[in-house]
């Protein structure tokens, strides 16, 4: 009978040690399981993180090059100061680079008598082969999209806007001629300028007065 008794006191003791293996085991599994959830959690945290710190640093770049590139030029020729105006207002619309085109041998208002067939600008214009001199460098290889701003002498743009042109490689870019005058078109420059430049993508362009909301109506229909 007592045989009896410590067989069964033993199997009793063999089934709890057995239920506490096994509970202890589990207990490691599910504590191992959450160790190593929680590691593959921060390391996804850590990549997500990283990944966000790196396109913010990318997308500061970009902004950053797109606010540092300018691809925008105001070049302009003006003798008497009423295109230089206009094409100011062109910069501050724009942001572009302002350029002025500089004559070697300056205009004096002897030059620019109307009435007089003998003057400088009346025999330029008259002149096919005039290519008035320009003393200043004017680089536009930096620039996809140039405003190209002059007075009209005479119904067309003075000849030192064509040695401008000659000069210059303008092969692809955008090109938006503006214009100043007392009641002349645009109309004849520009129809010059693509039948003579025909590398370049030539916009109608404008005559402007010297409203400056005239000028930013014009600009802002442009979307450049």
């Amino acid at each position: 009978m007592k045989t009896k008794k410590i067989i069964a006191l033993v199997i009793v003791i063999i089934v709890i040690a057995a239920g506490v293996g096994i509970w202890l085991i589990n207990a490691n599994n599910n504590n191992n399981l959450n160790s190593n959830a929680n590691i593959n959690n921060n390391k996804y945290e850590e990549n997500n993180v990283a990944s966000i710190e790196e396109n913010a640093v990318n997308e500061d770049s970009t902004e950053d090059r797109e606010i540092s590139d300018n691809n925008i030029a105001i070049i302009y020729f003006s003798a008497t100061g009423t295109t230089r105006k206009v094409a100011g207002y062109i910069k501050e619309l724009t942001g572009g680079d302002l350029i002025e085109i500089e004559p070697k041998q300056k205009y004096t208002n002897d030059d620019l008598n109307y009435s007089n067939n003998n003057s400088r600008a009346t025999k330029e214009q008259n002149d096919s082969s005039a290519r008035p001199e320009i003393a200043n460098t004017i680089d536009t290889d930096p620039y996809d999209v140039i405003y190209l701003g002059y007075p009209i002498w005479w119904g067309n743009a003075p000849k030192i806007i064509l040695t401008f042109l000659d000069e210059s490689n303008l092969s692809g870019k955008t090109v938006i001629p503006f214009c100043t005058s007392g009641s002349s078109a645009i109309t004849t420059s520009v129809s010059y300028f693509k039948n003579n430049y025909k590398n370049v993508n030539w916009l109608d362009g404008r005559r402007l007065g010297s409203s400056e909301s005239e000028v930013k109506d014009w600009v802002n229909s442009l979307n450049y």
